[in-house]
């Protein structure tokens, strides 16, 4: 006999597609507002910092909701492909699209150079590359993530925690949203070496997502065991975030990026000592 399941038994999948569409959201929402900053004539520089601002905001919302999307799915047993395929469009869009958007408006076509000679001229066409590059890089991060099951880092960390095999696109977008909103979406001076930092600092997240570099994920942290360390946290967190997000979100943002460069030094570092303190070939150590 054939008993058809209840839709009561039925795992939730919506709850997490919601979080999921709720990061697309954000990313439609910072297009939108990255748009129309960039629409606006240069006597209102006000108006489209704070549109700046409000489009970066968006994308540390979407990291948020992004984070939640798959662990409710994992906590609630919901997991399915067509939530995995969902998940994986709306971070190219939210964390690929809008953030590079986002980085060319504020960071090349919001800088005024009247002085620059052929620095300042090649100042837009750096830009779109360095965005297109950061684009793709994470498009190729994205599926490079679906397809491998069990991928490994070229410097494996202990095999009691989980890593990702390059940096993930989500704290990638965060960190570049972290800098226009400690600005509070004011674009930077009018010099052009400081566009073409800006241009190097997207270059460099866009090889470092398709690294093969060590990132914890911190997928194996579990605040259930210690709710109270885990409502401590989250307090603290809020906290700190509400009254203070412009210096923390910063700050948390480039602690995570550099901490997988830290980790690759340190790991090649280690190496090179492993192999000066060993005895050369036909020269065994005596003790």
């Amino acid at each position: 006999m054939n008993i058809r399941k209840s839709r009561r038994d039925s795992p939730p999948y919506a709850l997490p597609t919601l979080f999921t569409v709720g990061t697309l959201f954000c990313g439609y929402y910072t297009l939108m507002k990255t748009l129309q900053a960039m629409a606006l004539p240069a006597s209102e520089a006000a108006q489209a910092s704070r549109l700046f601002d409000f489009a970066a905001i968006s994308i540390g919302i979407a990291v948020f909701t992004d984070g939640l999307d798959g662990r409710i799915a994992r906590l609630t047993k919901s997991t399915s492909e067509f939530g995995a395929e969902l998940d994986s469009l709306a971070d190219c869009i939210t964390f690929g699209v809008a953030p590079a958007a986002l980085a060319f408006a504020w960071g090349v076509r919001g800088l005024q150079i009247e002085q620059g000679g052929i620095f300042g001229e090649l100042l837009s066409p750096i830009g779109y590359l360095c965005t297109f590059l950061f684009l793709t890089c994470g498009a190729a991060r994205l599926a490079r993530f679906n397809v491998q099951k069990n991928p490994r880092p070229k410097n494996p960390g202990r095999p009691d925690r989980k890593y990702f095999v390059g940096l993930p696109i989500p704290p990638a977008a965060g960190l570049l949203a972290a800098v226009v909103h400690v600005r509070s979406g004011r674009p930077i001076e009018a010099w052009w070496p400081w566009g073409l930092l800006w241009c190097l600092l997207i270059a460099c997240l866009g090889a470092l997502m398709i690294s093969g570099w060590r990132y914890r994920s911190f997928k194996d942290l579990n605040f259930m065991r210690k709710p109270s360390l885990g409502v401590v946290f989250f307090a603290t967190m809020i906290f700190l975030i509400w009254n203070f997000s412009r210096p923390v979100l910063l700050t948390m943002a480039s602690a995570f990026v550099l901490s997988g460069v830290v980790t690759r030094i340190g790991g090649l570092r280690q190496r090179t000592l492993s192999r000066a303190a060993e005895p050369a070939p036909g020269n065994p150590r005596i003790n």
